[in-house]
């Protein structure tokens, strides 16, 4: 099954990079896991950290007037060119097949795509308990780390849960707690809405 570029990159660190996209396209939720090969035989992951939709003047128009046609709202949507900018934050990457929950050796590059991955991918990458990437998470300083973390969890549980491993889920909750277990006031927040995830 071939896959579908999602968006392009537009900058990036070592860290994180920001993927511009069509409005008019389905793109990743939040909390999605995001594939941007570098090479034949080496890929970096990431998970959406942020989508930010930019105005542009014709939207500033657009929204004062006391009527707009939906044909017109339609076609701005359709056609416009300001690109749906998604904020990507590194989380391993794999080189030969083989896994790793290290930060890229070197970000990927200006225009280089992005990939939506599939259920298979993150329940490989989501394997076992290793857990290691959940501190590029806790770490992140410019994105909602709670909600990032519940995010992820819930797609990464529900692939778990299909492939028969109903524990992943307990599992990465556990290794969040041991990760925080001295920083009371930032793992509190973080249990809160893990426990919303759980009961949904």
């Amino acid at each position: 099954m071939e896959k579908i570029i999602v968006g392009r990159l537009l900058r990036s660190n070592t860290r994180a990079c920001v993927v511009g996209c069509p409005p008019a396209q389905q793109f990743p939720a939040f909390g999605s896991l995001v594939s941007i090969p570098l090479s034949e035989t080496e890929v970096v992951y990431g998970l959406i950290g942020d989508i930010h939709i930019d105005d542009d003047g014709l939207v500033r128009q657009l929204a004062t007037a006391p009527s707009v046609d939906e044909a017109v709202i339609q076609d701005n949507r359709l056609n416009r060119n300001v690109p749906v900018e998604m904020t990507v934050l590194f989380v391993g990457s794999k080189t030969e097949n083989r896994i790793s929950h290290l930060l890229p050796a070197r970000p990927p590059l200006s225009l280089d795509c992005m990939y939506l991955c599939s259920t298979q991918e993150l329940c490989e990458f989501t394997a076992g308990s290793r857990f290691g990437y959940l501190r590029h998470i806790l770490d992140a300083q410019d994105v909602p780390a709670a909600d990032l973390l519940a995010a992820h969890l819930a797609q990464a549980g529900a692939a778990q849960r299909a492939q028969g491993n109903s524990a992943w889920f307990g599992q990465a909750a556990a290794r969040i707690i041991t990760q925080l277990r001295d920083d009371y006031p930032r793992l509190m927040p973080i249990l809160e809405t893990l426990a919303d995830v759980e009961n949904a």
